[in-house]
């Protein structure tokens, strides 16, 4: 079933209403204003957009990500040279290294203001693998029981980077080599917290905001209370029907919202090349 945002635009939702591949765009140019609102709509609605066939050239990604919102931050990954806002997710044919993403996330989280929208073209697509799976922390918040609601409502979970890019993180463990340039940092160490149960700031819905790479601890618990409650969390939000996945074909743009979503990044594709590249979007401080 398809409906209509505003304009010429087409988006066809998945049959659980997260995610939607948006048609009738041409990303290349700058979108008129009801078009940019009618996107804005759709992914706030549907969490995480498909624009298929959109073959943009760098700063075309970069004109469209501003249309959006201001560039977010992106830490301890080296951008590309000449654009600071740029990543390049490239893995080659004989890398031996783990690919990039791969375990369940929201992007910087371990920010005070993690970035509200990461965009993502597919630039060269391996003919295997490199599916990216997001969970939707919306709906697995809503299927809760109103007795856990209330004991995880007031609660704030602790964000760190450390288990990726701190001095003892998995990248700094790192013994094979990476294309992509990875910054190994002790501010990466340290720590800060968000609410655990995060409201969004268009829709209202809330949403468990927590992840298995960034999460560290809840603020309050000991170590062994925190991993019971959080071992919990993460199982129930990777439960199948709360998961989208996205086969990737070369031209898509995806654009995800991580205030309401967790995203994995499969592997699967080794012996192949693949290219991504990646912009965020500015967010705000949780609530």
């Amino acid at each position: 079933m398809s409906e209509s945002a505003g304009g010429q635009i087409a988006v066809a939702p998945e049959a659980s209403g997260f995610g939607a591949r948006i048609t009738g765009l041409d990303l290349a140019a700058p979108l008129a204003p009801d078009e940019i609102a009618g996107v804005k709509a759709a992914w706030a609605r549907h969490s995480v957009v498909c624009f298929p066939g959109q073959p943009l050239d760098l700063d075309a990604l970069e004109a469209f990500t501003l249309q959006i919102g201001p560039f977010g931050q992106d830490p301890y990954i080296t951008p590309m040279p000449g654009r600071p806002n740029v990543l390049e997710l490239r893995r080659l044919p004989d890398e031996k290294a783990s690919n990039f993403g791969a375990g369940w996330h929201s992007d910087w989280s371990f920010l005070e203001t993690p970035p509200a929208a990461t965009l993502l073209r597919a630039q060269t697509i391996p003919p295997v693998g490199g599916d990216t799976l997001f969970v939707d922390a919306s709906r697995a918040w809503d299927a809760l029981s109103d007795a856990m609601k209330s004991v995880l409502s007031p609660l704030q979970a602790v964000h760190s980077a450390r288990q990726s890019y701190g001095t003892k993180g998995v990248f700094a463990r790192d013994t094979e080599a990476r294309t992509m340039k990875i910054i190994v940092s002790e501010a990466a160490d340290g720590s800060l917290t968000h609410p655990l149960v995060r409201t969004h700031p268009v829709t209202g819905r809330k949403a468990l905001y927590v992840s298995p790479v960034y999460t560290v601890g809840i603020e309050g618990f000991t170590l062994e209370e925190s991993k019971a409650l959080l071992g919990f969390l993460f199982a129930h939000l990777t439960q199948d029907e709360f998961v989208y996945r996205h086969r990737w074909t070369e031209g898509d743009l995806l654009m995800w919202d991580n205030r309401c979503t967790m995203h994995f990044a499969e592997g699967g594709y080794d012996g192949y090349l693949r290219l991504m590249h990646r912009t965020t979007v500015q967010g705000e401080v949780p609530v």
